[in-house]
């Protein structure tokens, strides 16, 4: 089975599917995620970045659905923020981790992913960052946003 928002081993070894789909760590590249909708987010970088924290609050714990119809558990949320986004304030709620990238909000995606392993699927439509992240699953910001909405 092949998803075009997920790819990776959450979706298409079996064998892994059957773990990997109960239970993801979503790692959010927030740049990207923010970006990907004209709304005046260049105004209030932070301010922008806040809003998306808040949102994903509401991820941590739930049973969401791949645009295939796999089920999966967000144990986890990983938030990367760079550049003046790392101002955004964070909401303190536990499954929700904000990693503030000191420069390249990149190479620190591909760190945060690759610690949560297997059952990582990271939020990025960046084509470049999706080169780097291995076997990792990823999903695009629009897929993200629909659920948040």
């Amino acid at each position: 089975m092949t998803d075009p928002a997920v790819t990776g081993p959450v979706v298409t070894d079996p064998a892994v599917t059957e773990a990997a789909a109960r239970d993801v760590v979503l790692v959010v590249d927030a740049a990207n995620v923010v970006g990907s909708r004209p709304d005046g987010w260049w105004r209030d970088r932070a301010g922008a970045a806040t809003r998306l924290l808040d949102r994903l609050t509401a991820l941590v714990g739930a049973r969401v659905t791949t645009s295939a119809g796999l089920p999966v558990r967000v144990v986890r949320v990983d938030v990367v923020l760079e550049g003046q986004a790392r101002a955004a304030t964070d909401p303190a709620v536990p499954g929700l981790v904000v990693h503030l990238a000191p420069h390249d909000g990149d190479a620190r995606v591909v760190d945060v992913a690759a610690a949560a392993g297997p059952c990582a699927l990271v939020v990025t439509a960046d084509r470049g960052l999706r080169e780097r992240l291995g076997g990792a699953g990823v999903a695009g910001p629009g897929w993200l946003l629909d659920l948040l909405a």
